[in-house]
């Protein structure tokens, strides 16, 4: 995996779509609440590992509440002003053991724009920012079903070890120092 430059920062995916990838904004609620709600059930199922019918205000706060550097949540966005959207999101929340240097993540992306690489794209600045921030390992639980999520995870170029515990797959992948 290679280094990632800056952000907020543009790119093309694989569609032709231009997307900006950038930090989650205090402002981003509204975007965030939108693109939740939007998710079939699926989608929802395969991230919370359980259906829900609706996005509570409670939740949302969840989502948006960002303790740094513990959190860094990214967002992919699609269209500019007030037609921007949100796409996708990933996130990692470090651990709070003072001797474990590792981070869970988690994704999020828009039906329409699967099979575009956004986590992968995701996944890649992720490992940026925990890399730098000092933190060893990324840490995710994946159900064994989401086939894409997991081959997102294999094909990142990281050292990677999985367990399967029933219908869950724990991954770690390894961030080797620069």
């Amino acid at each position: 995996m290679t280094e990632s430059g800056a952000l907020p920062r543009s790119e093309t995916l694989k569609s032709g779509i231009a997307v900006t990838i950038r930090a989650l904004r205090t402002d981003d609620r509204q975007k965030i609440a939108a693109a939740v709600r939007s998710l079939d059930q699926e989608s929802i199922y395969y991230r919370l590992f359980s259906y829900r019918k609706e996005l509570t205000e409670r939740g949302l706060d969840r989502i948006m509440a960002i303790d740094s550097p513990r959190d860094v949540v990214l967002v992919v966005t699609h269209g500019e002003g007030t037609a921007e959207r949100i796409v996708g999101s990933g996130r990692f929340v470090a651990s709070d053991a003072n001797d474990d240097r590792t981070a869970e993540v988690a994704f999020m992306v828009d039906e329409h724009f699967h099979g575009q690489g956004l986590a992968g794209r995701l996944l890649k600045e992720l490992a940026v920012i925990a890399r730098k921030s000092g933190i060893t390992a990324l840490t995710a639980e994946v159900l064994a079903g989401n086939k894409p999520m997991l081959a997102v995870f294999a094909k990142s170029g990281l050292p990677m070890w999985k367990r399967r515990e029933g219908v869950v797959v724990h991954i770690t992948l390894s961030l080797p120092g620069e």
